[in-house]
């Protein structure tokens, strides 16, 4: 099995995933250059990461990887304890994170992908900040009182964690979130999280 990865992506988080599975894995770590290159477009076309390959099996998608791994690696509970009710609360709280939270990041990363007026992007900046803010609030209720967010350690909180990240290096107001932060602290100092950091030279 192997994962390909770019340093602080979204496909940090499944590499997260895969530490925390304790299986045996490769992965190679890409730079924007290196996600054009035709040999990496031969195993996604989009040019995008994640993209785990296990055998003659390739699959791209946040979402469908992280569930993958928690079938491939059962024991590591990712998915929780096997239960559909688990299985749903981990992938509810993936949803939340792929469908809503990543994506209100994207005007941050590229306002000129929303408005062509550069003097409009900083104002598309804020309003994008704000929306992040409100979306990291409802996890910040979420994790009051547990310390994961389906109520035990699942795929959807590395997810988490990385959006965590983007958010202090993006100006997004993180005040007063104290069980965010706490789950960020949580998080950073977790070996698996440690060893990935390391690995992808985030360390």
């Amino acid at each position: 099995m192997k994962l390909y990865t770019k340093p602080g992506a979204c496909s940090t988080a499944v590499h997260i995933d895969l530490r925390w599975t304790g299986g045996a894995f490769d992965v190679e770590v890409l730079d924007a250059d290196a996600m054009k290159a035709p040999a990496f477009r031969a195993l996604n076309p989009a040019g995008s990461v994640p993209v785990l390959v296990d055998g003659d099996f390739v699959l791209t998608q946040n979402a469908a990887i992280v569930g993958y791994i928690a079938d491939r690696f059962p024991q590591a509970g990712l998915a929780g304890d096997g239960s559909p009710r688990q299985r749903a609360e981990a992938a509810r709280w993936l949803s939340f994170v792929n469908s809503d939270l990543h994506p209100a990041f994207k005007p941050l990363f590229g306002p000129g992908n929303f408005i062509e007026d550069p003097a409009q992007h900083e104002a598309v900046k804020a309003a994008a900040r704000k929306r992040v803010r409100g979306l990291l609030e409802t996890a910040d209720r979420q994790l009051q009182g547990r310390q994961w967010l389906a109520g035990f350690r699942s795929f959807a909180d590395p997810y988490l964690y990385v959006t965590v990240l983007w958010a202090g290096r993006t100006g997004v107001d993180l005040s007063g979130l104290e069980a965010l932060a706490a789950f960020k602290a949580r998080m950073d100092a977790d070996a698996g999280v440690q060893r990935t950091f390391k690995a992808e030279g985030l360390a």
